[in-house]
């Protein structure tokens, strides 16, 4: 080759690479331009808020029960939990995609190479080499590469704020299972409490009746009593085996290793009550699952204008190098130039992709709108239900310190023989029923506050990076 066409060829190289820039440089992305969208949410709460409330950051919040077990339990649920797990694969999963998107819009290279020797019958033997670079670059001439990669971005925003609320909710679960384990071991010891004070009275009744001082339907009573709490106890202990059995599957903590550590106090944990200030178009803002839909929604929009562009023309620049040498001769060669596609005829098959895309927005914006609603509600009937918890636990506990002093009144008058064994037992139940409410409802408080929590994003901020699991497959 002469050194002018040398010459004249890189000037149809540079030629054509301007050609190439100016041509990107004036086209504009085909499909809508992503705008979120507004939360159709009221100005204000219509629940009470809590008073007296002092928690204002949300961040880890299970470290403001002051609880070292719940803390251990929150920290062994986290570092072993195949939800979170699965969510960090979902997460590696859209990365890839992404990477992928991006790949598209840079050119793609190839080289292959070949070397071989042969020989003919009264031949010499020769050898032969040959090599090649082949390199193809698709355009971005109507931005579908662009919409791969934004729509592909948005998905893995949307794994990350999913992995976010997958810990949000197993914090919330543990601390749920943990509290509900811990009211089960008070109800436990007030069985207990009960099923001695009943064998007592059994006791005391059958030698009553043996004197000939008590009738023997109140030895009956009294048998029936006993084994009526001796039920009710069983029955309490195999809920909080089975409270067991549900924290080992969220903590993976072997069963002995867990026994070990909820062996102590059954006293309930207090939880720190949180300041509600916000309103809710801030709350709705601060959930990583209304973040995950509203960034599935930037995904399917971004995937219209990826169908759009497929239905216009689509331009490559391919080119080539190639070089052999054998037998005493070599050789060389190139080659450069476009490659253009015209979508002519398809039977509507692209116009129908499109379509097909724009539902799928649709979809995923009542799911949005779905996630929103639930998100207000959700925080709405966890106010009502704090607010009234909260209440009823003031007037049982003064129930229940009332009909303790009219026990006390009943079993004084039963020993002095002034009142049948059947008004006191009548005493005793309702006593017993009335400390069975209380601790139900100072434990529905504490599971309140933790669904609070919960609902307000526990803790979530935009941006927050995501943990990969401790223990990873190969």
């Amino acid at each position: 080759m002469s050194r002018f066409s040398i010459h004249a060829c890189r000037a149809a190289k540079a030629a054509i690479a301007t050609a190439v820039v100016t041509l990107l440089a004036s086209c504009a992305m085909v499909g809508p331009d992503y705008h979120a969208p507004a939360e159709a949410v009221p100005a204000q709460w219509a629940a009470p808020l809590p008073h007296g409330a002092s928690l204002q950051k949300l961040g880890d919040w299970w470290e403001q029960f002051n609880e070292p077990v719940l803390l251990k339990l929150q920290e062994a649920a986290e570092a072993d939990s195949p939800t979170l797990a699965a969510a960090w694969g979902n997460i590696e999963l859209a990365r890839a995609t992404l990477a992928t998107a991006r790949s598209g819009g840079v050119p793609a290279v190839s080289a292959n190479a070949s070397a071989g020797r042969s020989r003919q019958l009264a031949s010499k033997a020769s050898s032969t080499r040959s090599a090649s670079f082949d390199a193809s670059w698709e355009l971005d001439l109507f931005g579908k590469v662009r919409r791969n990669v934004e729509s592909a971005d948005a998905q893995v925003q949307a794994r990350s704020n999913d992995w976010h609320d997958a810990r949000v909710s197993l914090a919330a679960e543990v601390a749920t299972s943990y509290v509900q384990y811990r009211t089960c071991g008070q109800l436990v010891e007030t069985y207990e409490q009960e099923l001695n004070s009943t064998t007592e009275t059994a006791k005391a009744t059958e030698s009553l009746v043996r004197a000939g001082l008590s009738a023997g339907n109140d030895a009956a009573l009294a048998r029936a009593a006993q084994a009526s709490t001796t039920s009710t106890l069983f029955e309490q202990r195999s809920q909080c085996e089975l409270l067991v059995k549900s924290l080992g599957n969220l903590t993976g903590l072997q069963d002995a290793t867990l026994r070990q550590l909820l062996v102590g106090s059954t006293t309930l944990p207090t939880a720190s009550m949180l300041a509600v200030e916000a309103v809710p178009a801030e709350i709705v803002r601060q959930r990583p699952d209304v973040a995950s839909r509203e960034r599935d929604l930037a995904s399917a929009s971004a995937a219209i204008g990826v169908a759009e562009a497929n239905r216009y023309p689509s331009l490559s620049l391919a080119g080539s190098i190639g070089f052999s040498a054998g037998g005493g001769s070599s050789a060389s060669t190139w080659s450069f130039g476009p490659s253009l596609s015209l979508p002519l005829l398809d039977g509507g098959a692209r116009r129908a992709a499109v379509a097909g895309y724009r539902a799928s927005y649709e979809i995923a914006y009542a799911q949005w709108r779905d996630t929103v609603r639930n998100a207000v509600t959700e925080v709405e009937k966890t106010l009502v239900q704090l607010d009234y918890t909260g209440q009823r636990a003031v007037q049982a506990e003064s129930a229940a310190r009332e009909y303790h002093r009219y026990l006390a009144g009943a079993e004084a008058e039963r020993r002095a023989g002034s009142t049948s064994l059947l008004t006191y037992e009548e005493a005793r139940r309702q006593a017993l029923n009335a400390q069975v409410e209380l601790v139900g409802l100072q434990r529905d408080n504490v599971v309140q506050w933790v669904a609070l929590y919960k609902a307000l994003g526990g803790g979530w901020e935009t941006g927050a990076p995501a943990t990969p699991p401790a223990s990873r497959a190969p």
